[in-house]
């Protein structure tokens, strides 16, 4: 983090990301010493208890205090990619809550084969109230309570077990009373999930030597053992059935990423089933060139922005990892490159299994979301005068893109 100076008459000027999180609420002084300052936001939301950054402070020991002295509150863990809170009760964990889009219940609920993309797509457009969209499938006769309580037990745990791979940001916790009419309580026993966190990563590692990656397409080699499982059966006839990858199998098993990943690891060892590469993605038609003509202005507003404020690629990452969904899928493990522009063939293979209409509508309106927030931060960095120029070609985009939605 770059040094701050307090100016005269004690005005502090804070880091644009800093300013968005706070919103513009009051602050208080919350704690201070000659080395130190910590401002809180004054709110109802509870006191602020302890704060510090994650490193040789580890997530198990942060875990272990709060189970140990047997502490109820909210844990929150601002990383770069996104933010996760923990809820304790007694020293036990109870709920859990992520900004990551991968562990938003709707994925869940897909990546466990209970909805497909076009339906989970039409639900999520649909929903106009705070009503949860696990209690809008579960009305509309899409997927059972039951299939709703056991994706919510595996989207805290999810939340939970992926924090263990994390060894930099920042946590704070806060005494705040949990009311029991907001607090879905799991139960979950707090060394339990640190154990099973730490093995989790360990044994992942090693199941995704065989595996590769999870866009590898596994092939069968002809081999068939007659000691097989029902679940690893089932994946060798998903196989032949010509899935697409190994995501594609793991959801359409129903297994889980993890417990997936490990019998196919025991797939791979006993030779019947190979893994090859990903196939390219091409990034061409009406699809691909909406990307280029996109990319072309992300990679002009980057190389001035990223000029004075050299922190502005981490900034974009973190904004794409925030955005709600359906954009934060279409972005879904589509990296920044270096000069800016996004990653085309992860964004298409995003969108894949979706109609052309919706393909098309769903990636406009991401880039334009990402474009207009890039728009700002040229406006802060170089004015508006100096920046009226790659604000017109801002505009010039929406235009070429609107002219090739009506040539397709």
């Amino acid at each position: 983090m770059s040094a701050l100076r307090i100016e005269k008459g004690g005005h502090l000027s804070l880091p644009t990301n800093q300013v968005q999180d706070l919103g513009g609420r009051p602050l208080r002084i919350s704690n201070s010493s000659s080395r130190h300052l910590v401002l809180e936001v004054e709110d109802s939301n509870g006191k602020l208890l302890m704060a510090g950054s994650l490193g040789d402070l580890a997530i198990v020991d942060l875990l272990s205090f709060f189970n140990m002295f047997r502490k109820s509150g909210r844990l929150l863990f601002s990383l770069l990619a996104g933010s996760k809170e923990l809820y304790f009760k007694n020293g036990e964990i109870i709920f859990a809550t992520s900004t990551f889009p991968e562990e938003e219940i709707g994925e869940i609920l897909y990546g466990l084969g209970k909805v497909d993309r076009k339906t989970l797509t039409a639900a999520r457009q649909k929903i106009k109230t705070p009503k949860s969209l696990g209690r809008f499938l579960v009305d509309q006769g899409v997927i059972s309570s039951q299939d709703l309580w056991a994706a919510t037990r595996g989207q805290v745990e999810a939340i939970i077990y992926s924090l263990f791979t994390f060894h930099e940001g920042s946590f704070a916790f806060f005494d705040w009373p949990l009311l029991e009419a907001k607090a879905l309580s799991l139960s979950m026993n707090t060394q339990n999930l640190i154990m099973e966190g730490l093995r989790r990563i360990d044994e992942r590692a090693l199941y995704m030597q065989k595996v590769k990656s999870l866009d590898a397409v596994p092939i069968l080699t002809g081999q068939v053992p007659n000691d097989l499982d029902s679940t690893s059966q089932k994946m060798l006839a998903l196989i032949k059935q010509g899935v697409s990858d190994v995501k594609d199998l793991l959801r359409s098993a129903g297994t889980g990423e993890f417990d997936g990943l490990r019998l196919l690891n025991q797939l791979v060892e006993r030779g019947v089933v190979t893994m090859e590469e990903a196939p390219t993605v091409a990034v061409e038609g009406t699809l691909g060139e909406v990307i280029h003509i996109f990319n072309g202005v992300l990679s002009a507003m980057y190389r001035v922005v990223a000029l004075k404020n050299p922190q502005f690629r981490q900034e974009v990452s973190a904004f794409l990892r925030q955005l709600p969904q359906p954009f934060s899928y279409v972005f879904r493990q589509a990296s920044l490159k270096e000069d800016g522009s996004v990653d085309g063939g992860r964004i298409l293979a995003n969108l894949s299994g979706l109609e052309e209409g919706d393909k098309f509508r769903l990636l406009t309106e991401a880039l334009s979301e990402l474009v207009y927030m890039e728009c700002i931060a040229v406006r802060r960095e170089l004015g508006p005068l100096e920046s009226a120029d790659l604000i017109k070609r801002v505009q010039d985009v929406s235009k070429r893109v609107q002219a090739l939605n009506q040539e397709s």
